[in-house]
Formats: C-alpha cells, structure tokens, sequence
C-alpha cells in the first residue's frame, strides 16, 4: 500500500486525524479516544496488516507529551508513524496496546518511567530501569537533579 492510499484509508476510519511531519513515513496525529480503534484496524484489516510495533516513544512538548508509535507490516513491507497527544501533563494517561503487539509492553515501561505517561490496562506497568523510589522523570523537560541544576 502506498503512503497516499494509507492517507485515504486512516482519513476514512477517523476524519479528525490530522497529517504528521514525518518524512520517511506517512505520518497521523490521533485523537486519544481512536488510538485503539485505529490501531486494532491497521494490524487486522487485510489491506494493511500492520503486524510490527518496532518503536513506541515519546516526546515532552509545549503542547503536551506526544506519544508516538511506528508500526509496519512484515508482509506488504509499508510503514507508519501514528501519534497522540496528551494534553494533560500532571496525569498523562493513554491505553495501552500490549493486546495488539505485545512488544508494547516493554516500549510502555520504558516511557512510564522515564516521562510518567501512565498506560490504562498495562499488564505491568512499573520501572524499567530506574530504582522504584527513584523521584521523578528523567526525560521531561520540567526535571530537576543535581546535575541539570548545575548547568
């Protein structure tokens, strides 16, 4: 499938998705409340077979925290960058997708750790490499240490 046809087909399921910046791979800009939704669709609909989360990050914005999730298909061999943002930085929540790919377990820890974003029905969610009474989120801008404190 080419990045015009994934274009039309996400616009079709969810009209309010709005096009991302993303060079390398067509990229959409969710609202939370579809993120489940779109995501079951792209890996089960038999025209994308979007079957591979290979990156879930995020990224600590003005904006907002944005959560952003990479997928492709091992079959058709496209892509797609899809991204939500959360707007509410005190409690940042998203739903999880460990039930479509279970390698978002680990991609979930691993940003609940370092930004916060609390994942909603994560089998496990707790610190990936940080020590559980670790105070803080390393990768938000708003975090303080002795060392950034120094600078």
């Amino acid at each position: 499938m080419q990045a015009e046809e994934l274009t039309n087909l996400i616009a079709l399921w969810v009209p309010e998705q709005k096009p991302g910046i993303s060079k390398q791979y067509p990229e959409f800009i969710l609202p939370v409340e579809k993120l489940l939704e779109v995501m079951t669709l792209l890996k089960e609909n038999s025209t994308t077979k979007m079957d591979y989360l290979f990156c879930l990050t995020a990224v600590d914005r003005k904006d907002g925290f944005h959560v952003v999730y990479h997928i492709t298909s091992s079959e058709f061999l496209h892509s797609a960058v899809l991204r939500v943002i959360l707007t509410d930085k005190v409690n940042p929540i998203v739903p999880t997708v460990c039930k479509i790919w279970r390698t978002a377990e680990y991609f979930e820890r691993e940003v609940f750790d370092l930004f916060g974003i609390h994942f909603d029905n994560h089998p496990d969610l707790r610190r990936l490499f940080l020590e559980d009474d670790w105070i803080g989120y390393p990768l938000r801008k708003d975090y303080k240490d002795a060392f950034t404190l120094e600078r």
